[in-house]
């Protein structure tokens, strides 16, 4: 089992930056694949970004790429979500997630754990 916590969060202007962490409790970080997704108040949660146990794969939603940077560090548990260039429409509150051995994946049936979300508000 692992427990997820997110930090990172704020406002920022258009076209600036933010760096989400997430810290992962439990000795076996390595085998999850993690991922970030986001949800906009009255809609549905989305993926944006996924990478592997090893970090040799990655994978993310059109709307981010180039922009997002997803990059974890196993030696102190942590999963980072890099956002550069941010739009208003990037405002969100943004989830991590861990899977068990899955496959690096956008969908969230394959991640059995979530953090509680930190609030992402790009100004326009």
């Amino acid at each position: 089992q692992v427990q997820l916590v997110e930090s990172g969060g704020g406002l920022v202007q258009a076209g600036g930056s933010l760096r989400l962490s997430c810290a992962a409790s439990g000795r076996t970080f390595s085998s999850y694949t993690m991922g970030w997704f986001r949800r906009v108040p009255g809609k549905e949660r989305n993926f944006v970004a996924a990478i592997s146990w090893s970090g040799g794969d990655t994978r993310y939603v059109d709307s981010v790429k180039g922009r997002f940077t997803i990059s974890r560090d196993n030696g102190k548990n942590t999963v980072s979500l890099q956002m550069n260039s941010l739009k208003p429409e990037d405002t969100a509150v943004y989830y991590c997630a861990a899977g068990w051995r899955t496959t690096v994946s956008s969908l969230q049936r394959n991640y059995g754990y979530w953090g509680q979300g930190t609030q992402v508000t790009v100004s326009s």
